[in-house]
């Protein structure tokens, strides 16, 4: 009995990232913060391993968003409008930020403005995001799937933006950078009639997830080129 009772629990351990993988994402160890929540024993770790973390970091956090864009459609966006996520996504008020945006030009700029382009992109990110979340906390039939993960996500993002910081420092020898970039949510914050205001908040959703997508892509281009290897090309 003790024998099955053990095989039980093994099958039961192996079963649960399967069965929550979201317990799994938000357990993930994804900075270096001592007890305190300094930042300063980031620097002991190594350059590979702290790049390692910001890819997981973004991926996470893509992948995250990449659920909670399709409960937020699923619920509340009918079907004949969700064609004008792609319209939206083109309009992304990121769009006007100088970041590099075709395939020859990422792979043609330094190491150090892919990764003050991953620093804007996160600081542009980190006061919308909230407003998105806590707008999402007022909706009155909102998943709680939804609402936890998109509040994992802010939660996340200040980290993420740390981790930059440090990679800044130990890559380019740079001194930790204020930050640079805020975006103001007075062009967020208004009233619309209900589907505006589902739309708005869809499109902000669904350009979120695309600009990670594009850190994702330019931190795994940094480290293609840190392995030195001949040539580093974008997907």
């Amino acid at each position: 009995l003790i024998f099955c009772f053990l095989c039980l629990v093994y099958h039961l351990c192996l079963a649960l990232p399967f069965l929550f993988p979201f317990w799994s994402t938000m357990a993930y160890p994804l900075d270096c913060k001592d007890e305190q929540g300094s930042y300063s024993r980031c620097t002991s770790i190594s350059l590979e391993k702290l790049l390692d973390r910001a890819i997981q970091h973004t991926e996470l956090i893509y992948t995250v968003t990449e659920e909670s864009c399709a409960i937020f459609e699923e619920k509340f966006v009918p079907f004949p409008l969700r064609s004008q996520k792609n319209r939206g996504i083109n309009s992304c008020y990121t769009k006007g930020i100088h970041i590099p945006g075709s395939k020859s030009e990422v792979q043609q700029i330094s190491d150090k403005a892919l990764l003050h382009s991953v620093l804007i992109l996160v600081q542009s990110w980190t006061e919308p995001f909230l407003y998105l979340q806590k707008t999402l906390d007022r909706y009155d039939s909102a998943p709680g799937s939804l609402l936890n993960k998109t509040k994992w996500v802010s939660d996340k993002l200040p980290s993420l933006e740390q981790g930059v910081l440090v990679l800044i420092r130990k890559m380019l020898d740079e001194g930790l950078l204020t930050t640079e970039y805020q975006q103001t949510l007075t062009r967020f914050d208004v009233n619309p009639e209900v589907m505006e205001s589902v739309l708005r908040d869809y499109t902000i959703l669904n350009c979120f997830r695309k600009d990670v997508h594009r850190m994702e892509t330019f931190l795994k281009l940094l480290k293609c080129r840190q392995s030195k290897e001949l040539s580093c090309y974008l997907p």
